[in-house]
């Protein structure tokens, strides 16, 4: 465990970091703290060469509540300049953790609101219990999801997105799944055994691999074949020639356990 944060836990184990946020008092609700913490676990992982992989979820009975009432009641009486730095200070968080090199996986229970679906969006793959709630909940405080749009649009769609957006309305964790915002749905007692089914799968790809289809799928979103066709041909080319593309080949052709899955890290 590393103690060095305060308001988020960070265990690592076998190249894999659990990150876990660590208010169950308010159920994990997000607060200036929480961006200061996992902002920059989130820019060293981005750097991190050891790391396969990261697991996010939530201590206590939920995820995350959305904003800590506390934090946003801080807001109401501070000009646009404070406002504007809030904002751009959690806008930096999510698109931190979407551009992460390595699989970002949302272990989900409780509550998901406002600020909790936004962190939902972010993720790669997403398993959550079958009664975990989400919401779109901002329009009820007058409020809008600005900073998580790009990515909750691109989840779940537009016409999903006008709904969820404009009424605010809590939804279940099978309306979740059918959205594609959550991949796997398991009952509460079997979260953590789904979590690590995942995270296996996840240990069989190459590392370099599954970064490259993360910036792949992020540049190919919503643009004409034609328009991509020389990023996804370089793409490939370039990895057919890594070692990693080599092993992976080989060890199929040989029919035996690729080295990256053998091998403790990296």
């Amino acid at each position: 465990m590393d103690n060095s944060y305060d308001v988020i836990d960070v265990r690592r184990e076998d190249c894999i970091d659990y990150v876990t946020l660590n208010r169950p008092g308010v159920r994990n609700a997000i607060d200036d703290h929480v961006i200061e913490e996992l902002t920059p676990w989130a820019e060293i992982a981005t750097h991190d060469r050891t790391l396969r992989m990261a697991v996010l979820g939530g201590a206590g009975p939920s995820f995350c509540s959305g904003a800590d009432l506390g934090w946003r009641s801080r807001t109401v009486d501070v000009d646009y300049e404070e406002n504007f730095r809030h904002a751009w200070a959690l806008a930096r968080l999510f698109v931190t953790l979407d551009t992460l090199p390595v699989p970002l996986v949302g272990r989900v229970h409780g509550a998901a609101l406002a600020g909790g679906v936004s962190l939902v969006a972010v993720c790669d793959i997403v398993v959550a219990t079958e009664d975990a709630v989400f919401g779109f909940t901002d329009v009820k405080f007058g409020l809008v999801p600005a900073v998580i749009s790009p990515y909750a649009v691109a989840k779940i769609g537009s016409s999903a997105s006008r709904y969820l957006f404009l009424t605010g309305e809590s939804f279940s964790a099978r309306r979740a799944h059918e959205l594609g915002l959550v991949h796997v749905l398991a009952p509460p007692v079997d979260l953590d055994a789904a979590v690590a089914r995942v995270v296996e799968d996840l240990k069989t790809p190459g590392p370099r691999a599954l970064a490259a289809t993360k910036t792949l799928i992020a540049f190919v979103m919503d643009r004409p074949p034609a328009t991509v066709t020389q990023l996804t041909v370089e793409t490939i080319a370039d990895l057919r020639i890594t070692d990693e593309a080599k092993e992976g080949i080989r060890a199929f052709l040989d029919k035996r356990s690729l080295s990256w899955v053998e091998d403790d890290c990296p």
